[in-house]
């Protein structure tokens, strides 16, 4: 079978249909998958070094744009709906599966046009616009959260969680467990025999500067304190630099970094992270069993960040601070306080554990293929 897997942008639409090429190609050694995305988005980069092939289309957002980029951005899906075609014809897909992104548009369009299965995972509690538009065309809608449903009125939907990529199930449930000594991301021993206070601080593939700012000014605040912290920080490669100099001024241990390539090794030696709170981030921390301080991104469309985060607040397997409220004081404070109370921050990661779903990828695929198996089986007349 062929899969083809249209959108990303950012990690948050990006990784979970990293993971379902994972489950797709680990059923039969001849399947394939072909990615299908934008130059400017974060698969232009990530897929490509993970081993898969990559078509690159036309497309940009509208959402919010003035009436001259409304009109660009209308010409480049246009662009886009016909370099898709080419894409599918060439191709020969079975399937085609919508993850988020400004490809996923004219490529299910595209798709729906040639006759081609289409379906779409949605990874946020309230859908977009575009997925919403995108679901009429769908065979299947597949939702990470039961409160999407209501949003595609009447549409076939499958209640899957987020998909996560092997890396991440094969760290599952690790906050559970005594991890022994403390590693840094490079999986090498640090030299503290574990006693040291790790904080893994990220805000998302393309990071944040809200909560770059806020770290950075909690530096004197924490190393005051002097509770033995050791910070593994993603910044954002427009960041990076200032960051680095930053940390390096208040003379805080830190693995500063634009980018963590494996946030596995993160996740493992965390004993707290500090994040976003999209859906991609909250199904990897609940599967690797960790406590997080989350802090919403505020502009998400329909407040979406804020809900995703009091869904695991509510239930005690998570922290909140809004970023309305964030400083460098309240952050060292709110640090200080997580790190004094160990029991507090393993109970939280358990009860996270408890709302995991790890087996989304596996329900992503078999519904597919399932489906696909039985088209081939009874083919129109």
């Amino acid at each position: 079978m062929r899969l083809i897997i249209a959108g990303g942008g950012t990690g948050g639409h990006l990784f979970p249909g990293i993971a379902v090429a994972e489950e797709f190609l680990a059923r039969d050694p001849y399947n394939q998958v072909l990615f299908v995305g934008t130059v400017n988005g974060i698969e232009a980069r990530v897929v490509p070094a993970a081993g898969y092939g990559l078509e690159l289309i036309s497309a940009a957002g509208i959402r919010g744009k003035g009436l001259v980029s409304q009109a660009q951005g209308a010409l480049m899906m246009v662009k886009g709906f016909w370099q898709s075609r080419r894409i599918i014809k060439n191709f020969r897909p079975d399937m085609v599966l919508g993850v988020g992104g400004y490809a996923s548009l004219p490529m299910l369009m595209a798709a729906r046009q040639m006759e081609v299965p289409c379906f779409i995972h949605e990874q946020n509690a309230i859908p977009g616009k575009t997925n919403r538009l995108l679901s009429r065309m769908a065979t299947l809608v597949f939702v990470t959260v039961a409160e999407s449903v209501a949003y595609f009125g009447g549409v076939q939907t499958l209640l899957t969680g987020n998909p996560l990529r092997r890396q991440i199930l094969n760290n599952q449930g690790h906050g559970l467990q005594d991890a022994g000594p403390a590693k840094d991301v490079d999986g090498q021993r640090t030299p503290d025999n574990g006693q040291r206070f790790h904080l893994l601080v990220f805000g998302g593939s393309q990071g944040a500067r809200a909560i770059n700012n806020a770290m950075t000014e909690a530096l004197p605040f924490l190393k005051q304190a002097d509770i033995g912290i050791a910070i593994t920080h993603q910044t954002g490669a427009k960041e990076a630099d200032q960051v680095s100099q930053r940390y390096q001024q208040q003379g805080v241990p830190a693995t500063v970094t634009a980018f963590i390539d494996d946030m596995a090794a993160a996740y493992r030696q965390a004993d707290l992270v500090i994040c976003r709170a999209g859906a991609t981030t909250i199904a990897e921390l609940t599967a690797c069993a960790k406590a997080a301080l989350f802090i919403p991104f505020p502009h998400a469309v329909d407040d979406h960040q804020r809900l995703n985060a009091e869904a695991l607040v509510k239930n005690g397997a998570g922290f909140m601070l809004l970023e309305r409220d964030l400083s460098g004081v309240v952050l060292s404070e709110t640090i200080i306080r997580l790190a004094a109370d160990r029991a507090l921050l393993q109970k939280t990661g358990e009860l996270a554990f408890g709302m995991a779903r790890p087996d989304a990828a596996k329900i992503i695929v078999d519904a597919m293929t399932g489906l696909e198996n039985r088209r081939s089986a009874h083919p129109a007349n």
